[in-house]
């Protein structure tokens, strides 16, 4: 991708905002956040919701999640759902929507309702219970994150492990929702200009 053609997907005023960002680091911020998502452009990589590190019990287990698998639990519920309504009052338009298949990041999907998720192999946890991240998934999603649409941001929702193994320098300390936000760096790649936790979306509300 050339300087031109990245250049060429996004707004002028997101432009501004963006090259703001990319000469004082995360620059983004408040208003001019909100502004520069609303004009889209941008690539969100967002950690699952809350969820507890033990799967519950049959018992304890929702009626659809066959596997037993972790689930989020009260908080991760709530803060997803209100992630998503600020999203969508902000008129922050989210195009593609890209999900792990494990059941704790389809259930943040679905309670944040920004669109049908569709399900990525290499956001997934990899059979291992997430305590590592194959390269390949690495270079997958530091791929992903320079493919930027006009008009629309993309949403990703992973794992912990996924990102701090893909940015490392970027994705140190990502708390439970938490999104990374990216934009073109103008060579070809991507640079952070945002990190939002999912409590403070709604924050963002005018």
């Amino acid at each position: 991708m050339t300087v031109i053609s990245t250049l060429r997907k996004v707004s002028p005023s997101a432009l501004m905002l963006a090259v703001v960002a990319m000469a004082h680091g995360q620059a983004l911020t408040g208003a001019k956040l909100v502004e520069a998502l609303q004009q889209g452009g941008y690539v969100m990589v967002m950690r699952h919701a809350s969820s507890p590190q033990a799967a519950p019990t049959k018992e304890a287990a929702n009626p659809d999640n066959s596997g037993d698998e972790r689930q989020l639990d009260e908080r991760g519920i709530t803060t997803a759902t209100e992630m998503g309504k600020a999203i969508r009052a902000l008129k922050i338009p989210i195009g593609e929507v890209l999900s792990s298949p494990t059941y704790r990041v389809l259930e943040t999907t679905k309670f944040a309702n920004l669109g049908e998720a569709r399900v990525i192999p290499e956001l997934g946890e990899n059979g291992k219970s997430m305590q590592v991240s194959s390269t390949t998934q690495a270079e997958w999603l530091r791929h992903r994150v320079t493919e930027f649409r006009k008009g629309t941001n993309t949403l990703l929702v992973t794992h912990n492990p996924n990102l701090i193994a893909s940015f490392p320098a970027d994705a140190v300390g990502v708390a439970d929702g938490e999104a990374l936000v990216f934009w073109s760096d103008g060579k070809g790649g991507a640079i952070l200009v945002a990190r939002i936790k999912i409590e403070d979306w709604p924050k963002l509300h005018p």
